[in-house]
């Protein structure tokens, strides 16, 4: 299996930044399908932003775009999540995911999840 763990969340004020990490063990980076994932209270999970197997980049909801960047350390195993411009709609907990699968990344049944990291977003 494939563990993954998140950290990197917390409180900001609108207009702020934070980078979430995504630390995974078990398997490299190269072949995978990864994603983050976020979950607002009383709203259905979203795709953030992911890449497949090749590295291609895809910001999955329009929201985001321009505002996130998703990052990639190969040598340190581990994923990132840049948010920039944080506006209140942000607060969610934040889920990265992973697996092998060959098929589109904006999607909700990736094999392995972290736990979770808050980022709750001031007005």
């Amino acid at each position: 299996q494939v563990q993954l763990v998140e950290s990197g969340g917390g409180l900001v004020q609108a207009g702020g930044s934070l980078r979430l990490s995504c630390a995974a063990s078990g398997r490299t980076f190269t072949n995978y399908r990864m994603g983050w994932f976020r979950q607002a209270p009383g709203k259905e999970r979203e795709s953030v932003a992911a890449v497949d197997w090749s590295g291609g980049r895809t910001y999955c909801t329009d929201s985001v775009t321009g505002r996130f960047t998703f990052s990639r350390d190969f040598a340190k195993n581990t994923m990132y999540l840049q948010m920039n411009s944080l506006k209140p709609e942000d607060t969610a907990v934040y889920y990265c995911a992973a697996d092998y699968k060959l098929k589109a990344v904006c999607t909700g049944d990736y094999d392995y999840w972290g736990q979770g990291t808050q980022v709750t977003v001031s007005s």
